[in-house]
């Protein structure tokens, strides 16, 4: 977004996702480069992968969880002609390749310096507390609801239907749509179950509404309406911002409304608020630290409302 900035001797590409091009070799350019995005999140990948299909809990064994952004990566890859093999590890792979021609495109250099991915982990703990902070404060406003809503509430329908009832009036405001029934009685197993789903709502969830829409969006406000850089970037966050929150009150794939997160307009704001920040997260510190922050701020709100909050 920013003009690329001029290293000692060589001038490097402008970077088309960032604001920002940090001093060369430093620990926030290493971090942002698209290569180490790729290595940072391949654990969270395999993780929620290996959780889906074999953790022994009913919620993950009856539905076959997996978030709504990933499954619609998966019906346009069968819409497309894709076998339902291919279409099902698709996704993951997505990730991949998108960050690897990000890689080139963006001429970074193709080094690791492995000791940053724990100061990374814990970057994205801490950018994920002023969310925690807004969740707490809205959960304790006047006339707050009780039910577990969230910045992701990435149930597929497959699973939504499972719901059980809302938490009492002291459950904060979570990354998890209401535990199923079939988990009732086994909060642990909820929990690991709502870890796992946050974690793969993360990453594709950032995949689909801010690497891929951002990007999109810009195309047409920028290069085909012609409309100037800062105007195409502030309707670019916005529109993707308000459409992130509102794929977890209406499927958009079927356009039937989630009965169980039904529209609210503090819900829809706070989670519009938090598509913001992602999106400007986004654009300074690029896709892994984003992904990482959004799949941090779901591990640690699922976990307050199991331990403080759940009845």
């Amino acid at each position: 977004m920013a003009q690329a900035k001029n290293y000692s001797g060589s001038r490097s590409r402008q970077s088309k996702s960032q604001l920002f091009n940090f001093t060369r070799d430093s620990y926030l350019e290493r971090t942002s480069r698209p290569l180490c995005a790729i290595v940072f999140l391949l654990p969270l990948i395999v993780f929620y992968e290996i959780g889906t299909f074999r953790i022994n809990t009913n919620v993950l064994n009856q539905s076959q969880i997996r978030v709504v952004a990933f499954v619609w990566m998966q019906n346009l890859l069968e819409s497309l002609g894709f076998g339902g093999k291919f279409a099902w590890a698709a996704p993951p792979l997505a990730v991949v390749v998108i960050l690897l021609a990000l890689q080139i495109t963006s001429g970074k250099q193709w080094r690791l310096w492995f000791g940053d991915l724990l100061p990374m982990a814990a970057e994205c703990v801490l950018l994920a507390v002023p969310l925690i902070v807004l969740t707490l404060f809205l959960n304790s406003a006047p006339g707050a609801h009780s039910r577990r809503a969230s910045v992701d509430g990435d149930r597929p329908a497959a699973q939504r239907q499972y719901a059980a009832t809302p938490c009492s009036a002291t459950a904060g405001w979570t990354p998890s749509s209401p535990a199923p029934a079939g988990a009732a009685g086994t909060p642990n197993r909820s929990l690991w179950a709502d870890i796992v789903t946050g974690i793969g709502a993360g990453i594709y969830e950032e995949l689909v509404f801010r690497l891929i829409l951002i990007c999109l969006l810009m195309l047409l406000f920028q290069d085909a309406l012609r409309l100037s850089h800062k105007s195409a970037a502030v309707l670019s966050v916005l529109i993707s911002a308000a459409l992130f929150s509102a794929h977890h009150h209406v499927d958009f794939l079927t356009g039937q409304p989630n009965l169980t997160d039904p529209f609210n307009v503090t819900r829809f704001a706070f989670r519009t608020a938090a598509g913001v920040y992602f999106a400007v997260l986004f654009a300074i510190r690029g896709f892994g630290i984003t992904a990482g922050t959004h799949a941090s701020y779901n591990i640690i709100a699922v976990s307050i409302t199991s331990h403080f909050f759940q009845q």
